[in-house]
């Protein structure tokens, strides 16, 4: 029989957790005789001495089964799914589900809300009116039968040992720890039964990981969980040293991913990253076709129209209403909107995604606590772009506002997001690696 003091003291000790110590920790967890000072303890102790992938990988699996599993069987086809680490402007969901589903994929996709920023996938489908996410399990698997898409919330019966850890995580000092994380996030994408999955994996100033080589363990050690559990997983490390696209805040992020559909934003940061994602997911459902086939069949999908129509059937089925995808201005408007000028000339050299972030949530984008409720006409949308040449007057940005009580703060914070530089900094790729 094991005791959790044992276990705290093996693993501060830099020791290796045997898989029965492992499955005891969450069930103990999961039964509520864990106190939460051990599951501190243990976590930081996990922080300091770390885990191998044998180790992180029995943790992922006795998380997945201490709640309920999605069973996909009833849906033909290959089930797909991607997960992004997070950042400013990272709408890619709106983009790359109508995207691959319109391929013949079957995105059977549960998303959860954002604590930061701006909203999660979730926050930004409610923008939309009438937006249904909280769909029951056998409405979500009808609907992906039917049109091969479905975008909803995370039950709270999926992986409860998580939840509860990552309260304490969050205010413990330990979430930051990469077997963790990863962990965390493969026992949410393997509990929902897809079969291949695709993860953004970010790192730079609007990252969770700053640096690239903490982005690429990361990476690396969710693709090792996958697939030893038999998924086709691939990872990409992309750059949040910007915001991924140029509109910041939930119905303008919605309407930032209709732009894109409509081929209306060719060649932007966010069009290209969740193309070749989507191009990705394409091939994966698709064994025969080699990769630049699939980004051939993503580009003829956008422009033939059939991904805008996917996501059009999709707001429908979920209750939305699907002429957004026409009028995205009947998406929530704000009701004023400010102008954020450039105090000298020369060129953008780059802007501080997280601190865009920081000045969208003061608007009313974000939470900033978990009550906080959002506005979701609300945000930034930025109009320059790193490498344009930036004039003395010239609008760095239009913040949109229906609350001014914190709109100095915003418009504080942004005094240092906008790097003004006397030459044209080097483009660098946004996509770094992929990990196939």
């Amino acid at each position: 029989m094991f005791h959790p003091v044992q276990l705290i003291l093996k693993k501060r000790n830099g020791g290796k957790h045997t898989p029965e110590e492992i499955r005891y920790l969450i069930q103990e967890l999961s039964s509520g005789r864990l106190e939460n000072y051990q599951l501190a303890a243990w976590l930081m102790a996990v922080w300091f001495r770390g885990m191998d992938h044998e180790e992180t990988d029995v943790l992922t699996q006795a998380m997945i089964e201490s709640g309920d599993q999605v069973d996909l069987s009833s849906i033909d086809g290959v089930k797909v799914d991607k997960h992004s680490t997070g950042g400013v402007g990272d709408g890619t969901t709106l983009v790359i589900a109508p995207i691959v589903a319109a391929a013949g994929g079957r995105v059977a996709k549960m998303s959860g809300r954002g604590l930061g920023h701006t909203g999660g996938t979730l926050d930004k489908l409610e923008a939309i009116p009438g937006m249904r996410v909280d769909l029951t399990q056998q409405e979500f698997l009808e609907q992906v039968r039917k049109i091969g898409l479905a975008v909803i919330s995370q039950t709270g019966k999926l992986v409860p040992a998580d939840g509860a850890m990552y309260a304490l995580r969050d205010v413990t000092g330990t979430v930051d720890s990469i077997p963790l994380i990863a962990a965390s996030v493969m026992s949410k994408k393997l509990a929902c039964g897809a079969d291949a999955i695709v993860l953004d994996v970010k790192f730079g100033h609007g990252a969770f990981m700053k640096e690239f080589s903490d982005a690429r363990k990361l990476a690396e050690t969710m693709v090792a969980i996958g697939r030893l559990r038999g998924r086709q997983v691939r990872a990409a490390l992309s750059s949040m040293e910007e915001p991924l696209g140029s509109q910041i805040g939930n119905a303008l992020e919605v309407d930032e991913g209709i732009r894109i559909l409509r081929g209306e934003r060719k060649g932007t940061g966010l069009e290209k990253v969740a193309c070749e994602l989507s191009a990705h997911l394409v091939q994966m459902s698709n064994q025969g076709l080699s990769l630049e086939e699939a980004r051939q069949k993503v580009t003829e999908i956008v422009n033939s129209g059939q991904a805008l129509q996917k996501l059009g059937d999709m707001i429908e089925a979920q209750g939305g209403d699907r002429r957004v995808c026409d009028e995205p201005a009947r998406l929530p408007q704000a009701s004023k909107k400010v102008e954020f000028k450039a105090e000298r000339a020369g060129f953008l050299g780059g802007l501080a995604a997280e601190t865009i972030g920081t000045a969208a949530m003061w608007l009313g984008a974000g939470r900033r606590t978990k009550a906080d409720r959002i506005d979701p006409a609300v945000g930034i949308v930025l109009n320059v772009e790193k490498g344009d040449a930036v004039q003395v007057g010239q609008s760095l940005a239009t913040l949109h506002v229906n609350d001014e009580a914190n709109l100095q703060d915003a418009l504080q914070a942004l005094q240092g997001a906008f790097h003004i530089v006397p030459e044209a900094p080097k483009q660098e790729p946004l996509i770094r690696e992929m990990i196939l």
